[in-house]
């Protein structure tokens, strides 16, 4: 690692950045902690988090100027469509749940000529591509029995549990007229564009989040990877495979709220003036404002990260961000918040002097008041993030 890293210096070069993500954290000092970072790395696992900052019962207040429409398409046209990119499926670690016989029934509708279920597409500037925002598991279904691979076991898509004429059917052994009418089978689409506001497509994240009815609640974060998708989402996922992030953090979260932290971390960071209630609102319009890094680019963003993070595994260890046991969210914003302005101004040297601050500061009343309960007030935001930016500001 490049020395501006290990002493927290800004800016670094996109090599020195880069290379960051590949290092490992030093053993040297304790021979077990390699062991538990690979297994940190290997497992799938859930990380306990005290989110005392996340609110999912918070209402968001908004008024949204939409235009929407319908359109028929034929099953071979969506098909067609989706392959090539012209219609996006968000794509989840938890995204395929239906089983052979449930997406059998479904394609078995449409050869008897049943309705099914209409989609929701979101039609989104510049591309003019289609997110699909409602209908994710019946599209996949269509995808995979026309390419005639099943996705779960990678054996041949054949129906099963259907009417005896179509039990072991591939798309490929289906007769003429039963392929054509599949082909020509239409299902109704409605189209949704946001108007106004114009610069962040949060009203797509509040249908989105209504509309998803895959079986399984999608967290805050999934729902912004899909709407969001692009640049700045797959920046989170690099930043998210930062070793010393890893090391404090623990196994990979499934539930992206690891990555959910990180994108509050860059919000607070860059548009602190900005906050106001709700949180969930609050980072629905940095992630869409910055989507493709236009305004804050990929540069800036790493290099408020890495750097941060790995000044904080060097001096307070893979227990940083702790009241407790558990990693607390208000406790993360506000440290990372508060060391990243400080290493603006040049690196810090002396670690001691930063890692009796921290618990200094973790051992102030004022700072736990706004650290452990109505954490997403903007006055306690506002108040946690002073504290932690003082506690930093003046250190070697």
């Amino acid at each position: 690692m490049g020395e501006n890293l290990k002493n927290g210096g800004l800016p670094l070069s996109a090599t020195a950045l880069k290379d960051s993500l590949n290092q490992k954290p030093d053993t040297s000092q304790d021979p077990r902690m390699l062991t538990q970072y690979e297994r940190d790395l290997l497992l799938q696992g859930e990380q306990e988090i005290d989110e005392v900052l996340e609110e999912s019962d918070e209402v968001i207040p908004f008024k949204y100027a939409i235009t929407s429409y319908g359109a028929d398409y034929p099953v071979d046209g969506l098909v067609k469509r989706v392959l090539a990119g012209d219609i996006v499926v968000p794509k989840f670690q938890r995204g395929y749940v239906w089983s052979l016989r449930e997406a059998s029934r479904f394609v078995e509708s449409l050869l008897l000529g049943l309705p099914v279920p209409s989609i929701f597409l979101s039609k989104e500037k510049g591309t003019q591509q289609l997110l699909v925002i409602d209908g994710q598991q019946r599209l996949l279904t269509l995808r995979y029995f026309y390419e005639g691979i099943w996705p779960l076991t990678r054996k041949e898509f054949a129906l099963k549990g259907v009417t005896s004429k179509f039990e072991g059917e591939t798309y490929k052994t289906l007769s003429q007229d039963d392929s054509r009418r599949l082909n020509d089978s239409i299902i109704h689409a409605i189209i949704i564009r946001q108007e106004q506001p114009s610069d962040d497509d949060s009203s797509i994240y509040h249908i989105f989040e209504r509309l998803n009815t895959s079986g399984v609640s999608l967290t805050p974060q999934e729902i912004r990877a899909a709407i969001y998708h692009g640049p700045f989402s797959d920046l989170l996922k690099e930043l998210n495979m930062a070793n010393p992030w890893r090391a404090i953090y623990g196994p990979i979260n499934k539930l992206m709220r690891d990555q959910e932290l990180i994108l509050r971390f860059l919000a607070f960071f860059f548009a602190a003036e900005e906050y106001s209630r709700p949180m969930k609102g609050f980072l629905n319009n940095f992630m869409g404002k910055n989507r493709s890094l236009n305004r804050i680019t990929a540069m800036e963003m790493t290099a408020a990260f890495l750097p941060t993070v790995q000044v904080v595994y060097d001096s307070i260890g893979d227990r940083a961000f702790r009241l407790a046991r558990a990693l607390n969210a208000a406790v993360f914003d506000a440290v990372m918040v508060g060391l990243a302005r400080r290493l603006s101004s040049g690196p810090i040297k002396n670690y001691d002097t930063l890692k009796h601050r921290y618990t200094a500061l973790l051992s102030d009343n004022a700072f736990g008041a706004v650290a452990a309960k109505a954490t997403a007030d903007e006055e306690s935001v506002s108040k946690r993030l002073r504290l932690a930016t003082n506690a930093f500001a003046n250190i070697a």
